[in-house]
């Protein structure tokens, strides 16, 4: 299996990542976007730091924020995080990026981040254009429907997404959204979300504006494929991403049978289980759209179970 790595951007909501550091001079509170993390070599928490960041920075003038770790030692929950930012909010009239948990598997798998209800960050925000969110399900991942008018990117990379937080998405009046990634998960790690809980962002009118759509990381990868087919939202995308997942044949063939999808861009389709003939097909279909997919991944099966035995396929981020 190719292996997926989560890391941490160099670029976020348009402008280059900068963690700041005692000993290097500040850029410009405007020209980047700020990433907060507690060292763990350091004996400053994340309230210290986070005062730390108020104190020398002209919070005024920050347009993007990624909260990267925020426990030393032991690892600790991310609501009292969540608090100060939300608490803090009226500091940051410029803010129109926010990623919260920033963290690679160096540092905590994504199945271990305990993230919690997010819905107050992204309300204290209203001005907010992009929100990115890593964690998982299991560990107190939630959201509630929210109206929120400027928000454009909204994006979660999880382990075990929630049905009922794909459900709130699904519910939330979000006018100007653009760009929606949802990534799925196993249901090892909290997933349990349906292809019924996102058929109102399939309609097309839940998100009129929306141009980009991202259901991924999913074991229903080709349920999710079928419903895409018919789906009235394709119209209206430049690109989409069915990566991630375990998409095979059967997906493949329901693509092949559905909409058109050459009007799109690119359609994302990496970490897939389609055979090359299959795969074939739904580029010469799907031209002039760039089809980005690599090379299959490899079935897990015993050469010797039978025939009515399906072997086992593994989305590209549980764990």
């Amino acid at each position: 299996m190719t292996p997926i790595h989560i890391q941490h951007p160099d670029r976020f909501h348009g402008l280059p990542v900068h963690t700041p550091a005692v000993s290097v001079p500040l850029p410009a509170a405007d020209a980047v976007a700020w990433r907060l993390e507690c060292d763990y070599d350091e004996q400053t928490d994340f309230a210290v730091l986070w005062q730390q960041f108020l104190d020398t920075v002209d919070t005024s003038r920050v347009r993007a924020l990624l909260i990267g770790p925020w426990w030393r030692e032991e690892y600790t929950p991310f609501e009292p995080v969540r608090d100060l930012i939300v608490a803090d909010a009226d500091r940051f009239p410029a803010l129109r990026g926010l990623f919260l948990a920033d963290v690679v598997g160096e540092e905590c798998e994504v199945s271990w981040l305990r993230m919690c209800d997010i819905t107050p960050a992204l309300e204290a925000f209203p001005l907010l254009e992009e929100f990115t969110v890593r964690g998982c399900g299991q560990e107190g991942l939630g959201m509630r429907p929210v109206r929120h008018a400027a928000l454009q990117s909204l994006r979660f990379e999880s382990g075990g997404l929630p049905g009922d937080l794909v459900r709130a998405v699904a519910a939330s009046e979000l006018p100007a959204l653009e760009r929606l990634d949802l990534w799925f998960g196993s249901s090892w790690y909290g997933a349990d979300a349906t292809v019924d809980d996102v058929r109102p962002v399939l309609s097309g009118a839940t998100f009129p504006r929306l141009r980009h759509l991202g259901l991924q990381n999913s074991e229903l990868q080709d349920e999710i494929a079928a419903a895409v087919a018919s789906a009235p939202v394709v119209a209206q995308l430049e690109s989409l991403a069915l990566s991630m997942g375990t998409l095979s044949d059967t997906g493949g063939e329901a693509l092949l049978n559905g909409q058109p999808l050459n009007h799109l861009v690119t359609l994302d389709l990496r970490h897939h289980y389609l055979t090359d003939p299959v795969l074939d097909r739904v580029r010469a279909a799907c031209a002039p759209a760039v089809v980005e997919a690599g090379e299959a991944e490899d079935d897990y099966g015993d050469e010797d179970m039978d025939d009515d035995e399906e072997p086992e396929r593994y989305v590209a981020v549980s764990e």
